[in-house]
């Protein structure tokens, strides 16, 4: 996953591949959902595929996880009990 950015007023596109149906494609900030866990396992970022409609759930490393927060994707931090 890439990000592209001209302008900070314009918006930040992601290009993302579906591994369903091996589309290839760009979205924008708000067709993706970062979940950020206390683990690799439960760090991930998911979006709906706009060629097959297939929901679609990937690892996010620190790298893409810097990417997508920095692009204003929506993140979900879970916290767990101590």
């Amino acid at each position: 996953m890439t990000a592209r950015a001209t302008r900070r007023a314009t918006p930040v596109i992601f290009k993302a591949g579906c591994p369903q149906c091996r589309g290839s494609f760009e979205l924008a900030a708000d067709a993706l959902r970062l979940v950020v866990g206390g683990t690799t396992r439960t760090t991930f970022y998911s979006f709906t595929c706009p060629d097959c409609g297939t929901a679609v759930r990937k690892p996010a490393g620190e790298r893409i996880v810097e990417l997508l927060t920095g692009g204003g994707v929506s993140t979900l931090r879970l916290h767990s009990a101590v």
